[in-house]
């Protein structure tokens, strides 16, 4: 007897959709058979990438994805986003906290701006998101937030980023606890290096010498990282709540 994942007549909403893990999220969900809500932060090409996974989706079944914009760093745009969100699709069954950026620098040349800018996006952006998006969530159902391995690894240059995904994956432990009684799971996961537009910013030598950490002996890939956070929104995840799961191919370095 085999065993299938189906969301039918659920709702996931993914921050940061318009590309990469994001994207991927959104399009595993789908065919899982969940309604999608694809954030962007309406920055460069996010609206027009997003609108086009929407229509995309909507070609295989009418009606079940839609793009939302808001910076998730600004809270009233969040707030507005899961007003939207409620009143076009009824509420949400899952939150995916996706959208991240990342500016690297030694923590000597790190500006000001540099530091807030990620600490806005990566961190406070799960709080505000987790937030307000807890107040349109039905009992019942699941949050994963993308953490990383480099808030383990703690990787040169990364004050910012690594700070951030720390903090993400501690604040997933409380929520938790905070939204156990509602039957609300809360769960992290911290990828490795994920063979994505922003790992291809790596330089060729870094790479190189990443990989000799990793037994698997090759990057992941966004749809190894979407799968994992289709079980821990799933049934078969019922009683997993609180973790950070890695995704990294065995990395310990």
């Amino acid at each position: 007897m085999s065993i299938a994942i189906d969301l039918s007549g659920k709702v996931a909403l993914i921050t940061g959709a318009s590309q990469g893990i994001g994207a991927e999220i959104a399009g595993t969900f789908h065919r899982a058979g969940a309604a999608v809500v694809l954030n962007h932060p309406g920055i460069g090409s996010s609206a027009a990438d997003a609108e086009a996974i929407a229509t995309r989706l909507n070609v295989v079944r009418a009606d079940t994805a839609i793009a939302v914009e808001a910076n998730v760093a600004d809270a009233d745009a969040v707030r507005r986003m899961m007003s939207e969100v409620k009143e076009r699709s009824g509420g949400i069954d899952f939150l995916i906290n996706n959208a991240a950026i990342i500016r690297d620098r030694t923590l000597a040349k790190m500006s000001d701006d540099e530091w807030q800018s990620v600490i806005d996006v990566n961190l406070t952006g799960v709080f505000h998101c987790c937030k307000h998006g807890l107040e349109v969530m039905r009992d019942g159902g699941a949050i994963v937030s993308v953490g990383s391995i480099a808030a383990i690894q703690g990787f040169f240059g990364q004050a910012n980023y690594a700070s951030a995904k720390a903090g993400v994956q501690a604040m997933m432990r409380v929520v938790s606890r905070e939204a156990a009684r509602r039957h609300i799971r809360a769960n992290a996961i911290a990828p490795g290096v994920i063979d994505t537009a922003m790992a291809s910013t790596i330089p060729e030598s870094v790479r190189t010498e990443m990989l000799k950490n990793v037994p698997l002996a090759r990057l992941g890939t966004p749809t190894e990282v979407a799968n994992v956070v289709l079980f821990l929104c799933s049934p078969l995840a019922s009683y997993v709540t609180g973790q950070t799961i890695e995704i990294n191919g065995g990395w310990r370095g």
